[in-house]
């Protein structure tokens, strides 16, 4: 997919914030992920160029109920701006009363609301790509978001998916409603629900959905498969969205972004590091997650799962790697770090996709919910979810 016929001249992209105008430059946003996207995480993708960098989804309704752990998911690295919150809701009158909780008490800048979720638990209850089917519940729940964050100034923007599946697409009449009700952009990631993330996504999407929204002056961001800076702007230059989202592909590479500000300013110099600078980077998370997590067991239990994604590719003895995966101190990661022995960064195996790799199944829904897209749905509420 790294490959492009076409180029054309990238601009910012603009997100109108209540003390004036942002510019995302170059046009590159963090993709909120679960269990990924804390503080720590923004924090070192800010450092590599990120330009928008987007908090772990949390429910609005364990955000009302003040949920210390959902509290903590939305506090800012440090000199982190502007502070981006991903909210996730089934309930009109939840994500309401989250936003307002948002402007009222100055906790966001930018609200983005997650309707690209494919996972079988948010699924089930009606959320997340399942919710665009149910056309009067969707546009309730973004237009309920919208007009509770325009007396504080906060943008509002959405993440969606191109439907639950080959039969049921849904993002031209989505992004539409969302347009039209105003939010700031529309982002899609091009895969249907069914497909979780097995398979290339469809960038022909994006391209319909870019000329699709053309009369409405919202811009279209695209996301899926983006392994490298070339991957970003092939993205750009093929489908016309005025922005990227980057999810997986950041995973263990935080310096991917460094590759993305590169291509898009026009240098086709690789910014690929070595391991012993991996190993500086992957320290500095351990220091970030500990002071996050304010304990030293939590911060390094947390980091575990982000090891096999730094060391990936690059030769690194088997005992060594289970060490790694069962790290319970700083010093202890400081002398596994140590014992890492320096080479070049591993392009072919460095740039091939990583993350989850679900392979596509039936998509999980509450019993009926393909019945009518315009029948008012019953859906068990998110308290139960535990997600955020």
């Amino acid at each position: 997919m790294a490959s492009a016929t076409t180029t054309r001249s990238i601009t910012p992209l603009i997100l109108r914030l209540a003390d004036g105008d942002y510019s995302i430059d170059p046009p590159v946003v963090l993709a909120p992920m679960a269990g990924i996207t804390n503080a720590p995480f923004r924090t070192l993708c800010r450092e590599q160029g990120a330009g928008l960098f987007v908090s772990e989804m949390v429910t609005a309704r364990a955000l009302i109920e003040r949920r210390p752990e959902t509290l903590r998911m939305i506090v800012p690295g440090k000199g982190e701006w502007p502070r981006s919150v991903q909210l996730y809701s089934v309930d009109p009158s939840a994500m309401k009363a989250a936003v307002t909780m948002l402007g009222k008490e100055n906790l966001a800048d930018h609200i983005d609301m997650n309707f690209g979720c494919p996972v079988p638990k948010v699924t089930r209850k009606g959320g997340g790509a399942a919710l665009p089917y149910k056309r009067r519940l969707f546009t309730s729940i973004v237009e309920a978001a919208v007009e509770a964050a325009k007396p504080f100034g906060i943008p509002v923007t959405v993440k969606m998916r191109v439907g639950i599946d080959s039969d049921h697409l849904t993002y031209l009449e989505a992004a539409t409603t969302a347009a039209n009700l105003g939010v700031n952009w529309v982002a899609l990631h091009a895969r249907t629900a069914q497909q979780m993330y097995e398979g290339k996504s469809d960038w022909s999407a994006i391209s319909r959905l870019v000329e699709h929204l053309k009369p409405t002056g919202v811009p279209v961001l695209g996301n899926g498969d983006i392994w490298s800076g070339a991957d970003g702007l092939s993205m750009m230059n093929e489908t016309g969205c005025a922005g990227v989202v980057v999810g997986r592909g950041c995973l263990g590479r935080p310096w991917l972004f460094a590759d993305l500000v590169a291509a898009f300013a026009g240098d086709e110099t690789r910014q690929l590091p070595t391991l012993f600078h991996v190993r500086e980077i992957m320290f500095r998370h351990g220091q970030l997650m500990v002071e996050y997590f304010e304990s030293e067991e939590r911060g390094c239990r947390d980091l575990r799962k982000h090891m096999a994604w730094y060391l990936k590719g690059f030769r690194v003895h088997s005992a060594l790697r289970r060490q790694f995966g069962m790290v319970s101190s700083l010093a202890e990661f400081r002398g596994l770090l140590d014992q890492l022995v320096d080479q070049p960064y591993p392009v072919a195996v460095g740039d091939s996709p990583r993350g989850r790799t679900s392979h596509g199944r039936p998509v999980t829904l509450p019993d009926g919910w393909l019945r009518d897209p315009d029948e008012l749905a019953h859906i068990e509420l998110e308290d139960a979810f535990s997600g955020g």
